[in-house]
């Protein structure tokens, strides 16, 4: 995420870093990018699981600088979830945070994007085609991405 937001930032974009748990770490970036551009990077605290911290980060990133270029979904959770063994817990906090945080970010972003015509990037590994043994709902989420990537291109073409 970091290089993202360093070469998005270095080709003249201002940037809203997103960041769960590692505030340090985000407020560093965002310091960095601003001793190179003054106002140009700014961090947001958010659980993408919630519906309406989706919503305050969607806001926050529209009305920083009253326009918005283009959205990355970056932010994953991986880990093993064994058939046998998966929690209904696990399983919304991989899908929640692989499938539906980008959707429903894309959804609220969506109006603001097409104003500037601007672009959504969705990001899929491997995985999203070649499973990983023990990781069936991160695989099936990320399958999921993929797909909705496809569907959402057409969808928000330009016309």
């Amino acid at each position: 995420g970091a290089a993202i937001a360093r070469e998005l930032h270095g080709r003249g974009a201002h940037v809203l870093i997103h960041y769960h748990h590692a505030a340090e770490p985000a407020r560093l970036l965002v310091d960095e990018l601003n001793t190179q551009r003054p106002d140009s990077a700014h961090c947001h605290a958010a659980d993408l699981r919630e519906t309406a911290q989706l919503k305050a980060l969607a806001d926050a990133a529209w009305h920083r600088w009253g326009q918005l270029d283009g959205l990355v979904n970056n932010a994953s959770t991986f880990y093993p979830t064994p058939i046998g063994s998966t929690t209904d817990t696990q399983w919304e906090d991989l899908m929640g945070t692989n499938l539906r945080a980008p959707y429903f970010l894309t959804q609220a972003l969506t109006p603001a994007l097409r104003a500037t015509q601007g672009a959504v990037v969705n990001l899929v590994d491997i995985h999203a085609e070649r499973p990983l043994k023990e990781h069936s709902v991160y695989s099936v989420a990320k399958a999921g991405l993929a797909m909705m990537t496809r569907s959402l291109a057409r969808e928000l073409a330009p016309d």
